[in-house]
């Protein structure tokens, strides 16, 4: 668990995440499948909101999506992935 969220969430991110959560009308945008609200933690369809550019951009609900816990999971953090393998473009 990271440090910013030892002690659980803030006010502010459980308001973003209902906004988000109730935008997206509780479908995962991840899977195109409905997320059931009474799934709670871990339980792996339960809700989360997937940043789509990465924590670090912070929580611009334009950048958020609804998703299942373990689509979300699956898909992990976007700014963590390895980039993909080089290909030399010019034979030296």
């Amino acid at each position: 668990m990271s440090k910013s969220w030892a002690k659980g969430s803030t006010r502010a991110w459980r308001k973003t995440r209902a906004l988000v959560l109730a935008r997206d009308g509780w479908v995962c945008q991840l899977c195109h499948r409905a997320i059931d609200p009474q799934l709670r933690p871990p339980h792996p369809g339960s809700a989360t909101v997937h940043h789509t550019l990465g924590k670090r951009y912070g929580d611009n609900p334009a950048h958020l999506v609804a998703a299942h816990r373990k689509c979300n999971l699956d898909v992990g953090d976007p700014t963590t992935q390895p980039d993909p393998p080089a290909e030399p473009v010019t034979k030296w």
